[in-house]
């Protein structure tokens, strides 16, 4: 019978459980954004998820939203992706690394200057960004020009030849959550004319060109791609989420990706519509759901083919052996929000297992 931890294949890569990790950014990186031994160690102790998909990672130079994610665009971040990796097949685990742009949701203050980039020129208003000189405002970004596009397409194709060479099982495009791609994506944050603006076709323009550059890089069966059609998180909506995860399903259809990977509501509770349904609707590739999930519910979405796995965030974060807990039945650890983008080991890799706990 088909349930949680039952293996899967995902395109070429094939699974042992549907307890997928989901993408966390943790701020532990060290100067100029390289990964760290600390890192490697953090996501060997998860290798049992099904797949661990790594933290949103710079694609390019320029566009960071964090003061210590890292990065895939120097040879030194190569360097220390490959540590990571090489750990977590060790450990006999399968790893994505999530390819990303900040977007809008980037800050001069992070960037030498450099001033952000979005599809129009609106800011994120319901939130604070916090940087070396404390928590800021959002800037307002510059519109990138038609121009410009093709240089950021080439930044994403070269991050998935730097994750190839760092050992990764594949990439996923991560296409949620107000940044750049996901900017474009939406109304609320695209009001640009163009063939990048406009209809929900010329919306989705870009993040379907990013995916066909990847794709020739992985081959379409190691690439994944996120969707977070109602998050409101970045000041982001849009007028017709379902006709948007709709058309994008549709379009996604024709690569023939590993997966899907759709937040299924708000992190702010403001959008409640029903996206699930029209994307199992419409989509005929792997589906993974992600928010706020039990694993009883998520065992049901596995089970009668609502979804063929599902990607677990914050669980993960305070169990490092979540599926053997949630197998058992077990206590989950509960993770402390306050360390989630601090510094160093506490609250990182200091979390027991359910063996270490067995031992006291």
């Amino acid at each position: 019978m088909t349930d949680l931890f039952s293996p899967i294949q995902l395109g070429a890569v094939a699974l042992n459980n549907r307890v997928l990790m989901a993408p966390l950014t943790r701020c532990r990186a060290s100067a100029g954004h390289v990964p760290t031994a600390l890192m490697a160690e953090y996501y060997a102790q998860r290798a049992s998820a099904g797949l661990v998909i790594a933290e949103a990672t710079m694609a390019m130079e320029g566009c960071s939203a964090f003061r210590s994610e890292p990065g895939i665009y120097s040879e030194a971040q190569v360097s220390g992706w490959k540590k990571v990796t090489n750990a977590v097949h060790v450990k006999g685990g399968k790893i994505f690394l999530q390819i990303w742009h900040g977007g809008r949701a980037c800050h001069p203050l992070l960037n030498n200057g450099r001033e952000p980039v979005a599809p129009s020129t609106i800011a994120i208003t319901n939130n604070e960004i916090h940087t070396a000189e404390g928590k800021k405002p959002y800037t307002v970004p510059r519109a990138l020009k038609d121009s410009e596009i093709p240089s950021i397409i080439e930044g994403f194709k070269v991050a998935a030849e730097n994750a190839k060479r760092s050992g990764f099982d594949g990439v996923e495009v991560h296409g949620a959550n107000g940044y750049l791609l996901d900017a474009f994506l939406r109304d609320g944050a695209n009001r640009r004319d163009g063939p990048y603006g406009g209809s929900i076709e010329n919306r989705a323009r870009l993040l379907l060109e990013v995916i066909e550059a990847v794709t020739e890089v992985w081959g379409s069966d190691r690439v994944g791609v996120r969707l977070s059609p109602l998050n409101s998180f970045q000041s982001m909506n849009d007028s017709n989420p379902v006709g948007l995860i709709t058309l994008l399903t549709q379009r996604l259809n024709e690569f023939n990706l590993a997966y899907l990977h759709l937040m299924r509501s708000d992190f702010l509770g403001e959008q409640k519509l029903d996206v699930v349904t029209p994307a199992r609707e419409h989509y005929l590739g792997n589906l993974i759901l992600n928010m706020g999930y039990t694993v009883d519910e998520a065992n049901e979405a596995v089970k009668v083919g609502q979804a063929e796995a599902v990607a677990f965030g914050v669980p993960f974060i305070a169990n490092p052996d979540l599926p053997m807990r949630l197998k058992a039945g077990a206590e989950l650890n509960v993770a402390d929000s306050a360390t989630f983008y601090s510094e160093g080991a506490k609250g990182y890799t200091d979390y027991p297992a359910l063996k270490e706990l067995a031992e006291v």
